[in-house]
C-alpha cells in the first residue's frame, strides 16, 4: 500500500529542495548531527531526476584527499545501510576495480595516488598486466603497463539506497513530501526563508538547494544563476555474455583514461559507459517540465569514433548484442567539482549541486553538508568543494566550455601545473596581451590569467608531470635574476577591498585573533578563526590616512571574505565593504635594486628604508599614475606591492619597464614566487593555511593574542590545552629527480605521520623543499622521514622554519 503523505508543517530547521541522492543524503546527515525538525520537498517523486539512471559506481580511487575520504566514508555508509536487514540494499561492494595505465605519465600520477591514499590508511595496489587480465579475463592488455587495483570498488542500486535514506530519515523525524515543486524562495529580514509550494509554505531556518539538472530553474526563484549545466551521457547494457555466464564471480570493473570508458558487470552482461569527444550539453535552453524519470535519445553514432579501441580492449563486446542503452543528464560544475557548501552572497542558504559523482561520493557530502550547518564547520577543509570558489566570471556560456572539456578528459586527471585551454582567458588584466607577448606562460586563479614563468623562446612548449619539468631552469633564471638586480610580477585577481565607516578598525579587531595596529600605514597580517578555533581566513589590513582601511587575502578568497565580513557586520552600523578585487591589479617589484628603481619612477616619495620601512604603506605617484604601495615581502628579497587601477595599469607598468632597463630589469612568474616564499616558510591559504588546523599548529603563534576576545578563541584554547594534533614543518627531500605534491604522505618505518601541503625547489638554497604537517613528536629539526614518490621513499629531513634569511634582514634593509 502506498503510504500516505503527512500535512506540510509551516515550520522547519531546514528545508531540502531536491529529493535526489544529494538532498536524501544531507537530510539524513542532517538527522545524525542531532536536527530532526528538517524537510524534504521533491518536485516528483524521489530519485526520478539523475540519480534513478546512474550507473551507480563506487570506486574509492580519487585523485586528491578530500575526495578519498569522502569516497571512504561513503562507502561505509552503504556498506552499512546494505547489512541492515530491515532495509537491504542491492549492493555489490568488493567487486574490485582497476584503472588501466598506458603511459608514463598514468603511471606517475597513480603512484601520486597511492601516496596520498596510503598517507590517510587508504591503500590502493599497482598490478602487472597479467595479474590485470587475471582478475578480469574479459580484459585484452595490449599497451597497458599497469593497473592500479581498488579492493572496494563496486556498484548499488541508487533508488534503493536513496530509499534507505528517506526511511532512516522519516524514523530520526524528517518529513518528505513527494510531488511537491517549489515555487517560491524569499528570503525574509531576520535571515529565515519562506519556502512556498501549491500545498502551502514553510518558514525555514535554513534551506538547502540540492536541485540536480533544474537547478537553475530553482536559482531563479533566489535570482541567481548557478555554474552548473547537464551533460548527455550514455552508456549501454550488453546481452549475456558466454565468459559471464560460466563465472561464479562477478568480473572487476574497469576505467581507461586513454579510451575514457568504463565497464561493470550488469547481470550477466556488461554495462559500458563511454565519454565522447562529441558531446552535448542537455538543458541549456529550458527543460520539459514533464521531462520525468525521463532519458534522451539514443545517439549511440556519437560513440562509434570511441568504440574501436574499447572493442580491442574488451573483445567480448564484437560477439554480443546491445541490450538498452541509457542516455540522461548529468549535472556539471565549471570546474568538473561539486558546488557543496554556503552559497555566496545569502545567509543560511546552502548548496548541494553539481554532482557529477552523486552516488560514488553523495554519503561524504551530506555528512559535510550538514556538520556546516549545525556546527558551522565540518571535520574537513572543504575548499574545493566550497561553491565560493567559483565566482562571477563563471556564467553559463563560460561553463558548458568548461563542462564539455571535462567531460571530454572524465578519466584524465589533471596533472600538475596544467590549466586547460577551455573558456580561457575567462578574466585578465590589461596587461595581459603585453605580458603574452613577452613570453609569459599563464595559469589560472579564481578565473584570471596570472603567469606562472616567462619562456625562453616563441617555440618553447611546457610539458607537464610529476618530475621537474622543461621549465625548472627556466624558473631558476628568473629567481637568479631578480636576486641580483630588479624583478617584476603582475598578481592579477588579487583580493582586495575598501572598508570603511565608523568604527571599522575596532570592528575588524574584534574579528581576528590577531593584533591590528591602528596606526595609518601600518599592515597587520591576521587571521580568523572557525567556531572550534581552526584558521578560517587569513588577510593583510591596514589602516589610511583617508579613514578607510585596505584588505588585501588570496585571489581565491573574493567571495569567501566578502560573505565571512558582511555576515559579521554590526547590526544598524554604517560600515560599507567596496571590493576592488576586479578594478585593481597588483605589481610586485622585488630585488635588491628595488627601492633605486622606485626612487628614479616616483621622486617625490623617500623610498629609503627609515622613510619607508617594511610592512608599511603610503600612497605614492608611478610616474603620474596614484599607486597604494605596501611594504611586504613573499619573497624575502626587498619587496613593493603596488596596487594599481586597471585603467592606469599599463601606464605604471611602461612608466616601471622604461626606468627599469638602467637596473636590468626581468619578468618573473609564480613558479619563481612559490619557489622563494617555500624557502621563507611562508604558507599560503587553502594550501598550507586549511581548516583542519589551528593557528598554533600552523606555527602562527605570532599572530595569537590570547589577551582579547576574538570569535573562537574558546575552541582554540580547548584545543590548545589538549596539545597539537599536528605541525607545520618544512622538509628538505634528499632527491633532485622530482618535488613532493600536496596531499603525498610523509611516513616513518612505513606508518603515516603526516602529509605534504606544498612544495616547490628553492633555487637560493639549492634544496628540494615541501611544507608539511607532521605529528608533533616528529616535527624537531633533525628529525628523518620518508615520502612516498613513484612507489619509493625519500628520505626528507625537517629543518628551519625559515631557510632563507631566517632574522628578515633583507626586507628590513639590517646589514
Amino acid at each position: 500500500m502506498r503510504k500516505l503523505e503527512v500535512a506540510m508543517q509551516s515550520h522547519a530547521r531546514v528545508v531540502v529542495v531536491g529529493g535526489g541522492v544529494g538532498g536524501l543524503s544531507a537530510l539524513y546527515h542532517l538527522t545524525q548531527e542531532g536536527w530532526t525538525d528538517v524537510v524534504l520537498l521533491e518536485r516528483n517523486e524521489l530519485t526520478s531526476g539523475t540519480t534513478w539512471h546512474s550507473a551507480a559506481q563506487c570506486p574509492s580511487v580519487a585523485f586528491n584527499q578530500l575526495l578519498l575520504l569522502l569516497r571512504d566514508y561513503t562507502i561505509n555508509l552503504y556498506k552499512e545501510l546494505a547489512e541492515d536487514a530491515a532495509y537491504p540494499i542491492n549492493y555489490h561492494y568488493g567487486t574490485g576495480g582497476m584503472r588501466l595505465l598506458t603511459n608514463p605519465n598514468h603511471v606517475d600520477e597513480v603512484h601520486h595516488i597511492m601516496s596520498v591514499a596510503k598517507g590517510l590508511g587508504i591503500n590502493f595496489e599497482l598490478l602487472d598486466p597479467v595479474e590485470a587480465k587475471r582478475r578480469n579475463p574479459l580484459l585484452e592488455t595490449q599497451g597497458v603497463l599497469a593497473a592500479l587495483w581498488d579492493e572496494k570498488d563496486g556498484d548499488i542500486d541508487p533508488a534503493q539506497l536513496c530509499q534507505a535514506l528517506a526511511a532512516r530519515s522519516r524514523k530520526a523525524g524528517a518529513a518528505i513530501h513527494r510531488n511537491s515543486p517549489v515555487t517560491g524562495l524569499k528570503q525574509l529580514p531576520n535571515g529565515e526563508w519562506l519556502v512556498t509550494n501549491d500545498k502551502g509554505a514553510i518558514t525555514a531556518e535554513h534551506i538547502v538547494i540540492a536541485a540536480g539538472y533544474r537547478v537553475n530553474e530553482v536559482g531563479a526563484l533566489m535570482g541567481i544563476e548557478y555554474p552548473v549545466i547537464a551533460m548527455e551521457h550514455m552508456y549501454f547494457v550488453t546481452e549475456d555474455i558466454p565468459d559471464l555466464v560460466a563465472l561464479d564471480e562477478r568480473v572487476p570493473m574497469v576505467r581507461c583514461p586513454r579510451d575514457t570508458f568504463y565497464m561493470r558487470q550488469e547481470k550477466k552482461g556488461l554495462l559500458v559507459g563511454i565519454y565522447e569527444h562529441d558531446c552535448r550539453t542537455f538543458g541549456m535552453d529550458g527543460i520539459d517540465p514533464d521531462f520525468v524519470n525521463a532519458l534522451c535519445p539514443d545517439d549511440l553514432d556519437r560513440l562509434l569514433p570511441k568504440m574501436e579501441p574499447i572493442f580491442d580492449r574488451l573483445p567480448c563486446l564484437q560477439e554480443v548484442g546491445i541490450k538498452s542503452v541509457v542516455n540522461g543528464p548529468i549535472s556539471y560544475a565549471s570546474d568538473a567539482g561539486p558546488l557543496v557548501g554556503k552559497q555566496p552572497g545569502l545567509r543560511n542558504c546552502w548548496s548541494m549541486n553539481g554532482l557529477r559523482v552523486g552516488i560514488g561520493e553523495g554519503g561524504g557530502y551530506g555528512r559535510m553538508l550538514a556538520q556546516m550547518i549545525v556546527h558551522g564547520e565540518t571535520e574537513w577543509d572543504t575548499w574545493q568543494l566550497d561553491p565560493r570558489r567559483i565566482t562571477s566570471f563563471a556564467n553559463t556560456e563560460y561553463t558548458a566550455l568548461k563542462s564539455i572539456e571535462d567531460y571530454q578528459h572524465e578519466f584524465r586527471w589533471h596533472l600538475p601545473h596544467e590549466h586547460r585551454p577551455a573558456g580561457r582567458p575567462a578574466k585578465a588584466s590589461p596587461l595581459y596581451p603585453v605580458l603574452k607577448a613577452k613570453g609569459a606562460e599563464f595559469g589560472v586563479v579564481n578565473g584570471w590569467e596570472r603567469t606562472d614563468f616567462y619562456k625562453p623562446s616563441n617555440d618553447f612548449t611546457e610539458s607537464h608531470g610529476y618530475r621537474f619539468q622543461n621549465s625548472h631552469d627556466v624558473v631558476g633564471a628568473e629567481v637568479k635574476a631578480l636576486t641580483n638586480n630588479v624583478g617584476l610580477a603582475e598578481l592579477s585577481g588579487f583580493n582586495r577591498y575598501r572598508i570603511s565607516g565608523t568604527g571599522t578598525l575596532e570592528w575588524l579587531s574584534s574579528l581576528t585573533c590577531s593584533r591590528l595596529s591602528s596606526k595609518n600605514g601600518k599592515a597587520s597580517l591576521c587571521y580568523f578563526l572557525t567556531p572550534n578555533g581552526n584558521i578560517a581566513a587569513e588577510a593583510t589590513i591596514v589602516p589610511l590616512p583617508s579613514g578607510d582601511i585596505f584588505y588585501g587575502s588570496a585571489a581565491t578568497a573574493e567571495y569567501h571574505d566578502m560573505d565571512w565580513l558582511t555576515e559579521r557586520l554590526p547590526e544598524g552600523a554604517d560600515i560599507r565593504i567596496e571590493s576592488c578585487t576586479n578594478t585593481h591589479t597588483m605589481l610586485v617589484v622585488a630585488g635588491p635594486k628595488t627601492r633605486d628603481l622606485l626612487t628614479s619612477v616616483s621622486p617625490r616619495t623617500k623610498w629609503g628604508q627609515q622613510d619607508f620601512p617594511w610592512l608599511t604603506a603610503q600612497r605614492v605617484f608611478i610616474g603620474h599614475v596614484e599607486t597604494l604601495a605596501l611594504a611586504i615581502s613573499y619573497s624575502g628579497e626587498q619587496a613593493f606591492e603596488l596596487h594599481i587601477p586597471n585603467s592606469q595599469l599599463y601606464a605604471a607598468y611602461e612608466i616601471l619597464t622604461h626606468a627599469g632597463a638602467q637596473f636590468n630589469l626581468t619578468h618573473f612568474g609564480m613558479y619563481a614566487i612559490d619557489s622563494m616564499r617555500l624557502e621563507k616558510g611562508y604558507g599560503h591559504w587553502k594550501g598550507d593555511f586549511v581548516t583542519e588546523y589551528n593557528p598554533i599548529e600552523a606555527g602562527l603563534h605570532r599572530f595569537v593574542d590570547l589577551d582579547k576576545e576574538f570569535p573562537g578563541k574558546k575552541g582554540l584554547q580547548a584545543q590548545m590545552a589538549a596539545g597539537n594534533r599536528k605541525e607545520r614543518i618544512i622538509l628538505v627531500l634528499d632527491t633532485s629527480e622530482a618535488p613532493a605534491q600536496p596531499g603525498e604522505g610523509v611516513f616513518v618505518n612505513g606508518t603515516s605521520v603526516g602529509s605534504i601541503t606544498s612544495a616547490a625547489w628553492g633555487y637560493r638554497t639549492g634544496s628540494n623543499l615541501a611544507m608539511a604537517y607532521v605529528n608533533p613528536e616528529h616535527a624537531v629539526i633533525g628529525s628523518v622521514v620518508d615520502v612516498l614518490l613513484f612507489g619509493k621513499p625519500v628520505q626528507a629531513t625537517v629543518c628551519k622554519s625559515c631557510l632563507f634569511d631566517p632574522r628578515n634582514t633583507i626586507p628590513r634593509g639590517i646589514a
